[in-house]
């Protein structure tokens, strides 16, 4: 595992300016989801792709002014998002500035990437049906499965955090697991 995936998005933004590498980790950890607020919000994933270059680019950009505490870097990243939706809207067009103060070639998809980017948002879309189905579990049957099977995270962490025992996350998982499963055959049904 690389170093900067376990810090904090807070910390990769600060460390960003002496390491750019941080930023990469930091791109890497919202591009998908930054990517999917777009192609719900545009028209077309070539709109969706330039903006989501747009705003990390304006994110790298204005790094250095991110002040920890405020809000959560990941808010700092969908107001950003929001304004360069908002500004792209006004205008009918994907603002270039950023992208120029870069200088960065404009981002052109191939069939294979607009492809890439339409299957992403269709799965998306049963990534709604999986949190709509999460949300209906009892709550620690929520953090649990969350935070193993979204999260990706070990149980020795989870069971720090919810202070408990590792057999009691498995034992939660392992329940919420089957009354997803149930519900999942309900709802498809």
């Amino acid at each position: 595992m690389d170093v900067f995936e376990r810090q904090s998005d807070e910390e990769l933004l600060a460390a960003t300016s002496r390491q750019p590498e941080a930023f990469a980790a930091f791109y890497r950890r919202h591009e998908k989801a930054m990517l999917v607020f777009f192609l719900r919000r545009t028209p077309t994933p070539e709109a969706a792709a330039d903006l989501t270059a747009e705003v990390f680019a304006a994110a790298l950009v204005s790094s250095k002014r991110f002040r920890p505490g405020k809000a959560p870097a990941v808010a700092w990243l969908y107001a950003i998002a929001n304004n360069k939706l908002s500004s792209s809207r006004g205008r009918g067009q994907v603002e270039e500035r950023a992208r120029k103060r870069l200088q960065s070639e404009q981002l052109v998809l191939t069939d294979d990437a607009i492809d890439r980017v339409e299957a992403l948002a269709d799965a998306e879309r049963g990534a709604e049906v999986l949190h709509d189905l999460l949300e209906q579990l009892p709550p620690e049957q929520h953090d649990a499965v969350r935070s193993y099977i979204v999260d990706e995270r070990p149980y020795e962490d989870i069971a720090t955090d919810l202070e408990c025992s590792q057999a009691v996350v498995r034992q939660r998982v392992s329940r919420g697991l089957r009354t997803l499963r149930t519900n999942f055959g309900k709802e498809s049904a």
